[in-house]
């Protein structure tokens, strides 16, 4: 499974920035899409997941209400809508897919693929 993440950028407090995860490959084998993000100097933090099959979401606690994790599973395609941007939401943003199987999605140890990743800058 190969993962392109994309749409990152640079924008202001208060803000609104949208990334998109394009799967490719046996996406057939993987059943949660996730997001997470890292700051320099700190350790990769969950974000938001997703099921294909139902559409099932779940939120780290620093973007709820904020952020909004979709897909379409027709382009095998995963979206990170961000609003209300603030300045700690600065990171890399990485899209992770997780092989099916049962049990936790909020550590970077329960996803088998990663993409590269996309900078996120807030400015004051």
């Amino acid at each position: 499974v190969q993962l392109q993440a994309s749409g990152g950028g640079l924008v202001q407090t208060g803000g609104s920035l949208s990334l998109s995860c394009a799967a490719s490959g046996r996406t057939f084998s993987t059943d949660v899409m996730g997001w997470f993000r890292q700051a320099p100097g700190k350790e990769r933090e969950f974000v938001a997941a997703i099921t294909w099959s139902d559409g099932r979401k779940w939120y780290g606690d620093s973007v709820k209400g904020r952020f909004t994790i979709s897909r379409d599973n027709a382009k095998n395609t995963v979206y990170l809508q961000m609003n209300s941007l603030k300045v700690e939401d600065t990171a890399g943003y990485y899209c992770a897919a997780r092989l099916a199987r049962s049990g936790s999605l909020y550590y970077t140890y329960d996803y088998d693929y990663w993409g590269q990743g996309t900078q996120v800058t807030v400015s004051s």
